[in-house]
């Protein structure tokens, strides 16, 4: 059989919710990766020290035999320089969502004015304190992501030693940004590098495979995939892994979000595998991530296998991407 190893696999966009959605899905992501950027979105959000010192206790007592570091996150506010001070060691990054546009975003930024910013960003500027941005607008749906760039450009240009990170970009626009603004980086996540709307609405409705932002056009496939392919520098993963209990995700208000979090390296390491690039997965899945964000996760080592897995109908009350389908990679074990 062939094997394939990875060095201290890092997802760089989680959603780990809480409580019992908490205990269910955290120790999937602990098994395998060494760590991941965890996101403030709960209700309510995590914006106070208290708030991330509290989630990372009960992320940890969900995990207690598998090292696992979640790296925290500030949901985005107008801190003040002092506050941010008091906060630096214990956060990884802070995470800014426009408001209302997607899953408990309503208490995000409904207003780019730099100035009402100003103080915030330059101390996290100074602070080194990176920017994770959630890039879309309120416009028609298959045009958010792009009409964002021209938010990003601005942040960019009027912050420039504000290392930013446009998370789960969907757009060949996006990618293009790329090498535009030396401070810009992005996540990638494993499901836009397979699907566009075509996957999730050109047929039957396919609501486990609704996220936000929605998957786009074949270009912009394509160019997700050239730029993860090659390892860009500035790219990495994220999962962008969104659980969610299967009543919310089969509704008439189906629920934003895709669950990947138990299969994600094994279906990265077929879609690699299948562009002959499987030598580039290890920067891509920890090495670009490592560099960006100046982290050093403790040693694990995930062996893969190319052979049929099939995937589980559910994970507690999850349904995962291709439950109940099979596919080409398996984990064979981690040490």
């Amino acid at each position: 059989m062939k094997t394939h190893k990875l060095l201290m696999p890092l997802d760089m966009h989680l959603h780990l919710r809480d409580a019992v959605m908490l205990e269910t899905v955290a120790p999937l992501t602990a098994y395998s990766f060494s760590g991941a950027i965890i996101m403030p979105n709960l209700v309510p959000p995590v914006d106070t020290l208290d708030a991330v010192i509290s989630y990372k206790q009960r992320i940890m007592a969900a995990v207690p035999n598998d090292y696992f570091e979640p790296y925290m996150t500030l949901f985005y506010k107008n801190y003040d320089r002092a506050f941010l001070e008091s906060v630096v060691d214990k956060i990884t990054a802070i995470k800014l969502y426009p408001a209302g546009i997607t899953t408990n975003s309503e208490g995000g930024v409904s207003s780019f004015d730099v100035e009402e910013m100003r103080e915030t960003l330059e101390a996290m500027s100074d602070l080194e304190i990176p920017l994770c941005v959630h890039g879309e607008t309120d416009g028609f749906v298959m045009d958010r992501e792009a009409e964002f760039m021209s938010v990003y450009e601005l942040l960019a240009t009027t912050f420039p030693k504000l290392k930013i990170i446009m998370e789960h970009i969907t757009t060949k626009a996006a990618v293009e940004m790329l090498d535009k603004f030396e401070n810009l980086y992005a996540t990638i996540t494993v499901h836009h590098l397979i699907l566009t709307l075509d996957d999730v609405v050109g047929g039957m409705m396919k609501p486990h495979l609704f996220c936000k932002p929605i998957a786009k056009r074949p270009e912009d496939l394509d160019a997700l995939l050239n730029v993860a392919l090659q390892a860009h520098p500035k790219v990495m993963f994220g999962s962008d892994s969104a659980p969610h209990p299967q009543h919310a995700k089969e509704s008439c208000g189906c629920a934003a979000g895709v669950f990947t979090a138990p299969i994600a390296l094994q279906i990265l390491c077929e879609i690699f595998d299948h562009y002959g690039k499987l030598e580039n997965l290890q920067a891509f899945v920890s090495d670009n991530a490592q560099s960006i964000y100046g982290i050093c996760p403790e040693f694990k080592e995930v062996t893969l296998e190319k052979r049929p897995f099939v995937v589980p109908e559910h994970y507690g009350t999850v349904v995962p991407m291709y439950a109940g389908e099979t596919i080409g990679w398996a984990i064979e074990s981690v040490d």
